[in-house]
């Protein structure tokens, strides 16, 4: 992969493109919440809830039609390849706003807007890092805002981080699961349902509440190449033969040639090729941030149930989630409050812990839930007249 360092030039280069809304038209992947196109998604980030894939369900509840999951615009699009040439980056925060359900048939337009970098900073891991942060805006067919995601992706320098392997903490990848451990962490997987119709009030929750859990892994190339199919990054879109050389011909920081079988890969192939994540100074293939948000909206709508509603979200992408790994993500009740507009209001904080005890995103989440004072839910202030 190319290899840069960051300098005055770079970073100038960088400033004059503060504001900007960029084209993203290479990187958006959905643009129509179809049937199909909401099984894949929500088949792509393992969301077992009939709330998205059956429609009577979606009629029968409070949301008067069939819905997508309120991710759905992550699979829409969800972040771009930009700037700083020579550079390794993370997806590093995510802080998003839902706003309004997602209906099957609606067609949603995203935007991204760049809004600047903070740095450059020491950092232990690859000398010196630099932070972009991004603005992304999904509309509805009628001009309606559903969602906002404000996100940042940190910059670093490719050489450095590969010559610091040494000085972190050693790890065994992929990790070496017994038959006995596997077998009750999938038990864990298939015990873990949605809430479902059955409402959760305001009243039935108490601060100190535990949320219930949700188990992701041991996490294998299908559960990458799955997201993927779904709708979610690749950055650019995914392309083969003369499709994807035309597009590196144009752009060749968008590939990397693989050493074992000589083709040009995408940068984002560390997500599921071992050559592009040890280019990226990584040990083993690991899995993409946006990925690891729709589990913590998936922690939050399986929590709330059907008439319940996540209003916003906080996450911090710390460490690398590898193939192989578990990850269990659960939270508790830190707040309550019942809001200016009457809507009764749930605050939480979330974890999501691997088998090595690393908290690898901690965050925040405030929901609305119904309550028995109010005869309309969360939902139904949202809900769309479909009919």
């Amino acid at each position: 992969m190319p290899e840069a360092v960051i300098d005055d030039a770079m970073m100038e280069s960088m400033r004059a493109k503060i504001g900007v809304d960029l084209r993203i038209a290479h990187s958006v992947n959905n643009e129509e919440a179809t049937r199909i196109a909401v099984a894949k998604f929500a088949g792509g980030i393992g969301d077992i809830n009939e709330l998205w894939t059956d429609a009577e369900r979606g009629r029968a509840s409070d949301y008067r039609g069939p819905v997508a999951p309120p991710s759905f615009v992550i699979g829409c699009f969800s972040g771009i390849q930009f700037g700083w040439p020579g550079l390794g980056s993370f997806h590093s925060s995510t802080d998003m706003d839902l706003l309004a359900p997602i209906y099957w048939g609606d067609t949603i337009t995203a935007a991204c807007r760049y809004d600047g970098f903070t740095g450059p900073r020491p950092s232990k891991f690859a000398g010196r890092m630099v932070t972009d942060h991004f603005t992304n805006t999904y509309r509805n067919q009628h001009g309606e805002t559903v969602a906002e995601i404000r996100w940042q992706v940190v910059n670093y320098e490719r050489a450095t981080a590969r010559s610091t392997k040494g000085n972190r903490k050693p790890l065994t990848i992929p990790h070496p699961w017994t038959p006995e451990e596997i077998e009750r962490v999938e038990a864990q997987v298939l015990a873990e349902k949605p809430r479902g119709a059955e409402p959760r009030y305001y009243e039935d929750v108490q601060v100190g509440d535990a949320l219930s859990s949700l188990t992701k892994g041991p996490i294998g190339l299908t559960d990458e190449v799955a997201f993927i199919a779904g709708g979610g990054t690749p950055i650019p879109r995914l392309k083969a033969h003369a499709s994807s050389l035309v597009d590196y011909a144009a752009h060749p920081a968008w590939s990397f040639r693989d050493p074992v079988t000589g083709a040009q890969e995408p940068i984002y192939a560390v997500h599921y090729n071992q050559a592009a994540a040890n280019a990226m100074g990584v040990a083993y293939q690991y899995d993409v941030g946006f990925q690891r948000q729709c589990w913590q909206i998936q922690l939050m709508t399986h929590w709330v149930g059907d008439a319940g509603w996540v209003k916003h979200l906080e996450s911090q992408y710390r460490g690398f989630v590898y193939l192989s790994d578990v990850v269990e993500l659960g939270g508790e009740v830190i707040g309550k409050e019942v809001s200016q507009d009457g809507e009764h209001l749930v605050h939480v904080t979330t974890f999501a812990r691997n088998q090595r005890g690393d908290d690898v995103m901690p965050g925040k989440a405030t929901v609305a839930l119904p309550s028995r004072e109010s005869t309309l839910t969360p939902v139904a202030r949202r809900a769309r007249d479909t009919s």
